[in-house]
């Protein structure tokens, strides 16, 4: 998925996803987010996750490592934080090619779900989404398709990853108080 340059509304990094989930809704953004993991910035990972926005109402989730798009992309985001987060202004109708690629959509509701966790957020894009969109969550609500955690816990290799990072850091904190 190719987007222009947008004009840049927000950079910043955040532990939290939701803050910026509510900024892009509260301004009625038209236009997408870029979010890098610390992983990204850390350990070299591949890709980012790109997320689109109609007036402020989340639409298509992308993560460009996986070239995974919708639901199972936001699987793919959803590592730990913090993320470095940029906001894009863009205009609505070069965005629409994108926002027209199902397989690329999702519902209102669910990045807010399942990045942020956080229900009220999601209960208030819902609210602000057109009728279709809400319909689409709906659907998605009640389709067999693993969630963000099945999703990460069915991937070995980020699993790994973490392991691996956590003995790392074992092994300098030992280093560092003296422990054999």
């Amino acid at each position: 998925m190719k987007l222009p340059r947008g004009r840049l509304q927000r950079r910043r990094v955040v532990s939290d996803v939701a803050t910026p989930l509510a900024n892009a809704l509260d301004a009625a953004l038209t236009g997408y987010a870029r979010l890098e993991s610390q992983d990204a910035l850390l350990l070299s990972a591949e890709g980012v996750g790109v997320l689109t926005f109609e007036e402020g109402i989340p639409v298509v989730a992308y993560h460009t490592g996986t070239d995974a798009g919708g639901p199972a992309a936001l699987a793919d985001i959803a590592v730990s934080g913090p993320y470095r987060i940029e906001l894009f202004e863009l205009d609505a109708e070069t965005l629409a090619d994108v926002h027209a690629a199902e397989e690329l959509t999702v519902p209102p509701g669910m990045p807010a779900r399942r990045l942020a966790g956080d229900p009220a957020l999601a209960d208030r894009t819902r609210e602000r989404a057109p009728a279709a969109a809400s319909a689409r969550e709906a659907d998605a609500a009640t389709t067999d398709a693993p969630g963000a955690v099945e999703a990460f816990l069915a991937d070995e290799a980020k699993i790994e990853a973490i392991q691996q990072r956590a003995r790392e850091e074992a092994e300098r904190r030992a280093v560092e108080w003296d422990l054999d």
